[in-house]
């Protein structure tokens, strides 16, 4: 099934590994295969990886868009996951920490990714910082 992508002026995003950036005009792209494609909005970068919830999203981020080499983020990734469940109560939230260990599991990177996302507006609320997006880091949005 082909993933159509709307772009805006200027947008980044990875694709394979490799960052794209659209020129000075809205566009459409059309990919017809499998590919590993994330949008900048949904790009956390290291030093973004600040809080319980982005520690997992992040070692997830690097599981998808490199899943040659996903074996080198599962420990943190594991770890993290463990960690959190071990401090929430939240029974929608567990599930969905289990959905993800279990999407991980069958190698569904892009799906575990989408219900991390989840998890960082479950802690933005929890923590109080409803302003933010989602997961840019913690960036307003």
């Amino acid at each position: 099934m082909p993933l159509k992508l709307s772009l805006k002026p200027g947008e980044k995003f990875v694709l394979n590994g490799a960052v794209v950036q659209n020129g000075d005009r809205r566009t459409t792209l059309v990919l017809q295969n499998k590919a590993s494609v994330l949008r900048e909005k949904d790009i956390m970068q290291p030093e973004e990886a600040n809080s319980p919830a982005r520690r997992i999203y992040f070692p997830m981020m690097m599981m998808y868009l490199d899943e040659v080499g996903a074996n080198r983020y599962y420990d943190e990734f594991a770890e993290r996951l463990t960690e959190f469940m071990g401090a929430i109560r939240n029974p929608e939230i567990l599930a969905d920490c289990v959905a993800i260990s279990k999407h991980t599991m069958a190698r569904e990177y892009y799906k575990a990714l989408m219900l991390c996302r989840k998890l960082i507006e479950y802690e933005d609320v929890r923590l109080g910082n409803v302003a933010s997006s989602v997961p840019a880091g913690g960036r307003p949005g």
